[in-house]
């Protein structure tokens, strides 16, 4: 897949291809492509082990094939995505299949064959080693028939990967597994051949450290063959794992509906869903997939849209109403028209924001990336240093082979490929299950700093939908003339206020309102505009009398009563004086309180920060148990009052939902948008909640803090393991065979904690 970022003037356009690579084996292979297409002039990619795919930002003069000539060059195949792989979410299962198999280097039917198989011939040759009461005459011969299948058959797929390496002059994982394995049935070889150790009647002790006897007698079949069925069971653990770990973006290609049913001059007519055009309208009966976002024009129902929502309360839709594509009609039948199509509709954006989350590598991984690149050669280098040192100190060439190949085993790193994109796929899924966008590992890494979070309060804390309270006129006008004017006057705004205003006004109102002329609008004061040739202004107190106009004791009583209930008090005047007031009232919505007392509990501040009075403003975080609040701030103050939050020391977490709150989502440490909200307050978080319930921010923030915590806690596993285990296989502590185990199920248990993310409620 392909799309096109253009730039302003003075930046060059950029293009995104996605590759699906095959042939990695570990994170070095990904570090080392990573690194090769770096190098060309203006490409940044990021190359994913986990995954076994790449994203290539690159300048328009670098083609496709060129990327993929770069990979090939390093001994790898890159597979450009085609563009419907990306635009949409619908991939077949058995492609999902496919691109899963790629990670880890190989197909998990092939694994789990060569498993078997392996298990089958080699676990014999470690019990003959292990136990000397079974070790007849002449039993190491049956031992060699045994492993040797197993060590070139089912440890084929690392001497290939070597070769392949080396020819390009590069090592990676395989190289010390292949050099280990070989070297240990090599030395069995000669030891059998060319020593004692083919002698009839010969035994062999098992020590879970090295051995310091005869050389020429120790035979170490049992390691060759008992390290290649350990880290084969470890990579088919892993690559079913890592499917897993992926279910979630699965199930976000599979959830689109397949086909529509088009409406066409009142012929229904069943069609691939691809061919539906913005406008068209579709038909869906009750247990149907709406396969658009649109709009219900005709019928009633109840809609399940927890695959985009989280939410699994359906809700009633009618004519005007809103339905996203994938939702599940429950009841009824509904005729929708349709507004957004294909890679535009927001199921179809959800799973590319989650793809490109777990695309992604910062921080930590990025480290831990590098030190996979460079830690291979320097095991071989540790390596032979290990067998000098032994040789050296008289230890015997049976030790200091025993320790050398140790070292080459256990030192696999692996689980450090695994630990940060493994947990950031299963965090990333399981988020998009519920209903929670995680952009990154930026977010994640963010989320655990915050101490801090503003609440937008319209549509954040409260519902955001306003309605009309009732009017009050000053003395001499009348309520109902009052309410006329100033929806008349309002009927040219697009605020939430004026809105309700307005319905309330053609809800009460027998007549129509009168039209309005010369419309302007004082963001964040009020609005003004000519009605029935007088011009008449509507909004805050304050600004009215900043204008001049008179206003009298009772108005400003009104306004009073009106804050401090919690309501908003919108003031109306002409002819130079204030005429009366119009109240609206956004209630509070049901979780919010329960939510703010999950954030401190969290050991977050919560502050209220909106545009409205002080009054109204404190009234609300009563409510909800808000002891900060900033209130009457312009919309363009509130990236301001952020900032001014984190020049005084706090780590500011933002949620909001409006165009107005975008700027300061954006300044915020961490933003987190109610997906309920605008396309501008969502593209500008780094969290996004598709359901507009306050409670789903508080599991946002703990679902990003619980994915971090893995993150670290594997990368920790990873490091520590290698640090502790090499010193004592270099010490000749630590048995070959039980080395490979041990590395083996390091990287299972990285993988395995990752997934313990799946089961986050």
């Amino acid at each position: 897949m392909t799309s096109t970022e253009v730039g302003t003037a003075d930046e060059v356009s950029t293009t995104t291809a996605r590759f699906d690579i095959e042939g990695m084996t570990c994170a070095s292979c990904a570090a080392r492509i990573q690194r090769r297409l770096n190098k060309l002039d203006g490409v940044e990619a990021t190359v994913n082990f986990a995954t076994g795919s790449a994203r290539v930002d690159h300048p328009a003069e670098v083609t496709v094939s060129e990327l993929a000539g770069q990979v090939a060059a390093a001994g790898y195949r890159a597979i450009a995505r085609d563009q419907q792989s990306d635009a949409a979410p619908t991939h077949t299962e058995h492609e999902s299949d496919d691109r899963d198999h790629m990670a880890h280097g190989g197909d998990a039917a092939d694994l789990r064959h060569r498993l078997r198989v392996s298990a089958l011939l080699g676990i014999p040759v470690i019990a003959l080693a292990m136990i000397p009461a079974l070790q007849f005459d002449n039993w190491q011969w049956l031992s060699l028939t045994l492993a040797a299948p197993v060590v070139v058959w089912g440890a084929w797929p690392f001497h290939v990967a070597t070769v392949r390496n080396a020819r390009h002059l590069a090592t990676t994982m395989d190289t010390l597994v292949s050099i280990g394995i070989t070297a240990a049935f090599g030395w069995s070889l000669y030891a059998l051949f060319f020593g004692h150790a083919g002698m009839p009647g010969m035994r062999h002790g098992f020590s879970f450290t090295l051995d310091r006897g005869d050389a020429s007698s120790s035979i170490y079949l049992e390691v060759a063959a008992g390290v290649t069925v350990f880290l084969l069971a470890g990579r088919y653990l892993e690559a079913r794992s890592t499917r897993e770990a992926g279910a979630a973006m699965r199930a976000l290609a599979e959830v689109g509906a397949k086909e529509a049913v088009l409406l066409v001059d009142g012929t229904e007519r069943t069609v691939a869903v691809g061919e539906v055009a913005v406008g068209d309208r579709v038909v869906v009966r009750p247990g149907g997939k709406i396969p658009v976002d649109g709009v219900v024009e005709d019928g009633r129902s109840s809609v399940d849209a927890s695959v985009v929502t989280g939410e699994s309360v359906p809700v009633d839709v009618g004519p005007g109403d809103r339905v996203v594509g994938a939702s599940i009609v429950v009841d009824g039948t509904l005729t929708v028209r349709a507004t957004t199509v294909g890679a535009d509709t927001q199921i179809a954006q959800i799973a590319q924001l989650v793809q490109r989350a777990q695309e992604g590598s910062a921080g930590l991984q990025r480290v831990a990336d590098t030190i996979s690149a460079f830690f291979v050669p320097a095991v071989l280098g540790l390596a032979v240093v290990t067998l000098a040192a032994w040789l050296l100190a008289g230890g015997g060439v049976s030790a200091a082979f025993t320790a050398a190949v140790a070292v080459l085993i256990i030192a696999c790193p692996c689980a450090l490929g695994l630990a940060t994109p493994t947990a950031l796929m299963a965090g990333t899924g399981r988020g998009a299950q519920l209903g929670v966008l995680i952009r990154g590992q930026e977010a994640l890494e963010r989320a655990g700093r915050i101490d801090t979070v503003v609440l937008d309060k319209t549509g954040t804390v409260t519902t955001g939908v306003m309605t009309l309270v009732h009017a009050v006129g000053a003395q001499g006008v009348d309520a109902d003339d009052l309410l006329r004017t100033t929806a008349a006057v309002e009927s040219r705004s697009e605020h939430p206020i004026a809105r309700a205003i307005v319905a309330g006004a053609h809800d009460r109102l027998p007549e129509d309102l009168p039209a309005v002329r010369d419309f302007s609008s004082e963001p964040g004061r009020g609005v003004r505009g000519t009605v029935d040739g007088t011009t008449v202004v509507a909004g805050r107190l304050t600004w009215l009398r900043d204008l001049g106009l008179t206003v009298d004791d009772a108005t400003v009583r009104s306004v009073a009563d009106a804050e401090t209930s919690g309501a908003t008090a919108i003031v109306a005047g002409w002819d130079g004086s204030v005429r009366g007031v119009v109240v609206v009232s956004d209630e509070v919505k049901p979780s919010s309180a329960d939510a703010v007392a999950r954030f401190r509990q969290l050991g977050l501040t919560p502050v209220l920060l909106t545009g409205d009075n002080e009054g109204s403003a404190r009234a609300v975080a009563a409510q909800v148990g808000i002891d900060e609040v900033i209130a009457g701030v312009m919309p363009a103050d509130k990236a301001s009052v952020v900032e001014r939050l984190q020049h005084d020391g706090a780590r500011v977490a933002m949620i909001g939902d409006g165009v107005n709150d975008a700027a300061a989502l954006a300044t915020a440490d961490l933003g987190l948008a109610m997906g309920t909200g605008t396309d501008a307050a969502i593209e500008s978080s780094d969290i996004t909640v598709m359901s507009g319930d306050l409670a789903s921010a508080v599991d946002a923030v703990r679902l990003a803090r619980a994915t971090r915590k893995t993150i670290h806690a594997n990368l920790f596993w990873a490091f520590a393991y290698n640090l502790a285990a090499l010193p004592l296989a270099a010490a000749g502590l630590l048995n070959p065979m039980f080395a490979g185990a041990a590395m083996a199920f390091s990287s299972v248990f990285v993988v395995a904690n990752s997934l313990r993310l799946r089961r986050f409620r």
